[in-house]
């Protein structure tokens, strides 16, 4: 069953307002990317393009390696949602929106290490609580290809006598620098 939207006219310019409602509830934010195609229905269709899932494959099999290296759980996030997940519950956290402690690091363009449970409501990596509790530690690095943000990898550990140290750190920027190059070519 088809789902009632907003009605909205083309201006002189070819241009149409995508409702607010619309943008906040598919987290779209101004100067966002849209991919514009028709399907096989002939219907219009707008989806959020994220650079990222040209990389999905290729981001799932460096996410194992730093895993399997680290013995920690790796995952690669786009803006919105974990793309990739190694070392721990792909179920639990593939397609999982990020939290707002990982937008905050995102947007800020810094590399946050942590090493105590998450206690703040606010302060939640992902934006709901995993079947397995809180994570004890954590760092977080964002992908940043030509200075914009595209996404985060993410390397953490639900075990609390698991500190993250310098190591940790180096190796998730050196994973977020190497995947903002591929994406850069």
């Amino acid at each position: 069953m088809k789902a009632t939207g907003i009605v909205r006219r083309i201006d002189d310019l070819g241009r149409v307002v995508i409702p607010k409602e619309i943008r906040r509830t598919m987290r779209i934010r101004e100067g966002d990317p849209l991919e514009i195609f028709v399907d096989k229905e002939g219907e219009v269709v707008l989806k959020k393009y994220s650079p990222m899932t040209a990389l999905g494959d290729f981001a799932a099999e460096y996410a194992a390696s730093l895993s399997q290296t680290l013995n920690t759980t790796v995952m690669i996030t786009d803006r919105d949602e974990i793309i990739a997940v190694s070392g721990g519950s792909r179920r639990e956290y593939l397609h999982r929106p990020v939290g707002a402690l990982v937008e905050r690091v995102m947007e800020e363009r810094r590399t946050l290490l942590k090493n105590h449970p998450l206690t703040e409501r606010g302060d939640d990596l992902l934006s709901a609580e995993t079947e397995g509790g809180a994570l004890s530690s954590f760092c977080i690095a964002p992908i940043l290809p030509g200075g914009d943000v595209a996404g985060s990898v993410i390397i953490c550990s639900g075990d609390p006598k698991r500190i993250m140290s310098e190591t940790e750190r180096k190796l998730a920027e050196t994973a977020a620098s190497f995947l903002g190059r591929q994406l850069e070519q």
